[in-house]
């Protein structure tokens, strides 16, 4: 499986970004999609998933009513809609794909697939 993230950019506070993430090659060996970030000097952590078979949906609690978590099965695609972004919303955000244990949505081990990366950086 091969993951390709695109739509990072620089956006004020407050701004709007679309990220993407399509996946190519043996797209069924992953039951479940996510967005992860890291920022300079940090872990990375888990953002939103997304389950391919029925859309279920998990979130950080500090994106929760700003960023959407979607996907379009058609296009093997998943978007993040990130809304009212904020300054500590800066970081590479990465998509991960593998079968994940709902309950290890959270768990970067959990995902056997990374894509390559896209820089957000929000200024204030």
């Amino acid at each position: 499986v091969q993951l390709q993230a695109s739509g990072g950019g620089l956006v004020q506070a407050g701004g709007s970004l679309r990220l993407s993430c399509t996946a190519s090659g043996r797209t069924d060996s992953g039951n479940v999609m996510s967005w992860f970030r890291q920022a300079p000097g940090k872990e990375r952590e888990f953002v939103a998933g997304i389950r391919w078979s029925n859309s279920y949906t998990g979130y950080l609690d500090s994106v929760k009513g700003r960023f959407t978590i979607s996907r379009d099965t058609a296009k093997n695609t998943v978007y993040l809609q990130m809304n009212s972004l904020k300054p500590e919303d800066t970081a590479v955000y990465y998509c991960a794909t593998g079968n994940v244990i709902w309950g290890l949505l959270r768990s970067s081990d959990a995902y056997s697939y990374w894509g390559q990366g896209t820089q957000v950086t929000v200024s204030s």
